[in-house]
């Protein structure tokens, strides 16, 4: 009765194959849970450094959304003005309004009398406020004259102090503003002539070298007429492109070669397209430099291998019974592609469209080949006129040594990002609303 689990040779029985199915399912189903495991922690550890950045990002960038402001009473003082010269206009144009501020500080502080003081006491207000004078007299004559209260924008450097960016306990010599600005400062605080207000200047003015006066509007304005334009040159070509391959073509060795080119153009470094227009659209056709026109044209390059690829697959997704059906009720192909197939396909393409403008829109690179780096004050209104899109402008802030350009880069930066996340957030809308499943 002992002897039954052993053979003649007295050697024990073999397990069965149940028992070594069941062994070698958990060791499966043990490595299966340590992968999901290590996916799960590969997330968080990703998760965890975006949320970083963001953070990063938006603690840096936030405080550009306002400016701080002095209220000073100014008086448009016809003397300073001139407004009795024959050409009132052009005189007035010409003006001394940096002395208009200057009287105004004066009036604040009659205590400054030496050259040095003066200086400190000038540099509160910032250099654009002038600008800001000329153009409230150049709208409205009446002003000359009288006596006016206005919020006009500060010094970067005491925009920055007001904010909390530099430190008043170190030393003197150690941050930009000194004690005597600081005990300035604290009695225009004390009597309510310093607040932060809502910047509407980062959103309408262009760039500048002055931190306070530099806003995105110039490099949204050129980014809108680039995104325009490659969309326009793109996505019909990329649609026509697509039907044709997909649905017309012939199988041979000269389409798969096409399609071969097309791949490969889709995996092309972005740079390259930069340096290819550089030298066909501005060395050899001679389009302008520094334009959303050969910005767009550029850009048409690069997204173009998405949109036939994203089309190609959308048309591929339409079932073929759709087409024989058509077919068979007497349809042409031309009218079977274009009356039932195409538009069954083109959420997919509009889809992958959004998806190449998005990617369109945060490119630098070929952008900076074709020198829409240069420094662009004035805002674009044409697609001729040199401009900037929103990367390089990001690209040029960052490359700023003053402190001040660094929240305007952080803040430009949220407001790329939220224009990608809609656009993104749009692809997945269209897709979701307007995708069948068959």
């Amino acid at each position: 009765m002992n002897d039954m689990h052993f053979t003649r040779k007295n050697e024990p029985v073999k397990p069965s194959t149940y028992d070594i199915v069941q062994k070698s399912l958990a060791k499966r189903r043990a490595a299966e849970r340590r992968f999901r495991r290590y996916g799960m922690a590969g997330i968080v550890v990703g998760v965890t450094f975006l949320l970083v950045l963001f953070g990063d990002i938006v603690g840096k960038g936030y405080t550009a959304f306002v400016q701080t402001q002095i209220k000073l009473e100014i008086y448009f003082d016809p003397a300073v003005l001139d407004s009795g010269n024959a050409d009132a206009q052009n005189a007035l144009s010409k003006a001394d309004y940096h002395g208009l501020l200057k009287n105004a500080l004066l009036a604040l502080f009659p205590e400054v009398t030496s050259r040095h003081e003066k200086k400190d006491l000038y540099a509160l207000v910032s250099s654009g406020a002038s600008f800001q004078l000329r153009t409230m007299v150049m709208n409205d004559n009446s002003l000359v004259g009288k006596t006016v209260s206005l919020w006009l924008p500060v010094n970067d450097d005491i925009d920055m102090l007001i904010k909390g960016h530099i430190d008043r306990h170190i030393d003197q010599s150690e941050r930009r503003v000194n004690d005597r600005q600081l005990a300035w400062i604290d009695r225009l605080v004390a009597a309510n002539r310093i607040e932060k207000h809502v910047n509407s200047a980062f959103f309408t003015f262009g760039d500048s070298r002055e931190p306070e006066l530099a806003g995105i509007r110039g490099a949204v304005m050129g980014s809108l007429f680039t995104l325009i334009g490659t969309f326009l040159i793109s996505f019909p070509l990329g649609v026509s492109t697509a039907v044709y391959l997909e649905e017309f073509a012939p199988v041979n060795k000269w389409t798969d070669l096409i399609e071969v080119n097309i791949n490969n153009l889709a995996a092309v470094p972005s740079i390259v397209f930069g340096l290819l227009g550089l030298a066909m659209f501005i060395n050899f056709f001679g389009l302008p430099r520094s334009s959303p026109l050969v910005g767009c044209l550029v850009l048409s390059l690069m997204t173009l291998p998405t949109i036939i690829i994203a089309g190609r697959a959308s048309l591929k997704s339409v079932p073929p019974s759709i087409r024989e059906a058509a077919l068979a009720m007497g349809a042409s192909q031309l009218q079977t592609v274009f009356h039932h197939v195409l538009p069954l396909a083109m959420p997919g393409m509009l889809t992958g469209a959004i998806i190449g403008m998005s990617r369109a829109l945060g490119e630098t690179a070929p952008l900076l080949m074709i020198g829409m780096v240069a420094f662009i004050v004035d805002v674009p209104s044409s697609f001729n006129e040199p401009s900037t899109v929103l990367p390089v402008q990001i690209y040029l802030w960052a490359d700023s040594p003053e402190r001040a350009f660094v929240e305007r880069t952080s803040a430009a930066i949220l407001v790329l990002l939220v224009f990608l996340i809609s656009m993104n957030g749009l692809a997945v809308y269209l897709r979701k609303r307007y995708e069948r499943r068959w």
